[in-house]
């Protein structure tokens, strides 16, 4: 088989794509060095299956937000041995989601997704009450692989690794907003079981909705009343807040600060955001983009120093939408854990679930001065 389309990418990574037995695509992200090469022909000799179908979207006409009803991802995957790894690179015995013997960064389409591309002539309705039609969830769902290493996690990857990671996801945003039924773009990490993860090996998802979820929804409607309000983003605003009252600040370099927010919500919440504003990952300046790794290794080894164990989280980039509020909604990284102390963890129960009412069982500046005396 010969090398797929290459597309070169800041930083020496270079992008090569390729198909799948059942017609996905999987694209390899390869930091080369120097005028070495890294040549992407491996076959996926599975046999060919057919993909599911494109759920619905429904309606709650209560709240009026989207639910996805995507009842055949019922069969995927369920944390398998480390052997029968479907992220694990291809090797005698094993014939994975990813072919090649080994890689630097990988991501694909997902083989269960819950959006998909959508028929011709889609369109998202409007609120018409329990009357407002069922549609196809159109969308796009991808993984992402940190490393082909499956024994270690997000965090203690190299730097340059890190990079490579931060590489696929500015590519990533940059192409899939080019998707027409694509409104907004959500790169996020579920580390640990506690949290649902269904794999253990690191990685990440990247789902593309074709509606504004809630919480950016509301994120949205705030940030644009603020802004024309005040003349300047409210992101800005904020990290102006954290650097003034220092005491929720956790790592900080020239470009990034790393913050336990002042109204956190969980245990340990931790948000790492440019100094610059920027509305997506795909607008971060090659600087800004180089910081990142030193910063977010930081903050994930205090997290995981804090009770001596690895921590259960999920990373959520918040971003603007793909092509409205740019202006307004600034790009962070939101790092949530559930645990409180070892053995134990914070459920969310009434208040939470029923209400989306969160009560805080210690204060942000109680778990940002733990996580700073973590020594490293």
């Amino acid at each position: 088989m010969s090398a797929g389309k290459v597309t070169k990418l800041n930083k020496g990574v270079v992008r090569q794509d390729l198909a799948m037995a059942d017609g996905r695509q999987i694209f390899y992200y390869d930091k080369v060095d120097g005028s070495a090469e890294i040549s992407r022909t491996a076959v996926d000799a599975r046999a060919k299956e057919s993909r599911p179908g494109v759920g619905e979207l429904r309606l709650d006409a209560l709240t009026n937000e989207w639910v996805a009803m995507a009842a055949h991802r019922q069969t995927r995957a369920f944390l398998p041995p480390k052997e029968l790894c479907p992220l694990c690179p291809t090797k005698p015995g094993l014939e994975s989601e990813i072919a090649d013997s080994n890689y630097q960064v990988v991501v694909f389409e997902n083989r269960s997704p819950s959006l998909a591309t959508p028929n011709s002539g889609w369109s998202l309705p409007t609120y018409e009450g329990i009357t407002t039609p069922v549609v196809e969830a159109a969308g796009h769902c991808e993984v992402i692989c940190f490393t082909d290493e499956h024994d270690t996690s997000f965090g203690k990857l190299s730097l340059p690794q890190i990079r490579t990671v931060m590489e696929a996801w500015i590519d990533r945003t940059r192409e899939l907003s080019k998707l027409p039924y694509v409104q907004h773009i959500f790169p996020f990490e579920n580390r640990g079981e506690e949290v649902g993860v269904t794999l253990n090996h690191p990685h990440g998802q990247i789902y593309c909705y074709s509606y504004l979820p809630p919480r950016v929804e509301k994120m949205f409607y705030v940030a644009k009343d603020y802004l024309s309000k005040h003349g300047r983003p409210l992101l800005t605003d904020l990290i102006a807040r954290e650097v003034q009252d220092e005491v929720r600040i956790i790592a900080e370099n020239e470009h990034w600060i790393a913050y336990v927010p002042f109204a956190s919500r969980y245990p340990f919440e931790i948000h790492i955001a440019p100094r610059k504003f920027v509305p997506d990952l795909a607008e971060l300046s090659e600087a800004i983009a180089d910081a990142f790794p030193e910063i977010a290794k930081e903050v994930l080894l205090r997290l995981d120093g804090v009770f001596g164990i690895e921590m259960a989280y999920i990373a959520a980039w918040h971003q603007a939408p793909v092509r409205s509020g740019r202006e307004a909604l600034g790009l962070h990284l939101q790092i949530t854990s559930i645990r409180r102390a070892p053995g134990k963890l914070k459920y969310l129960a009434g208040s939470e679930s029923a209400m989306g009412a969160f009560i805080m069982d210690m204060a942000p500046e109680q778990s940002a001065a733990q996580l700073r005396d973590v020594k490293l």
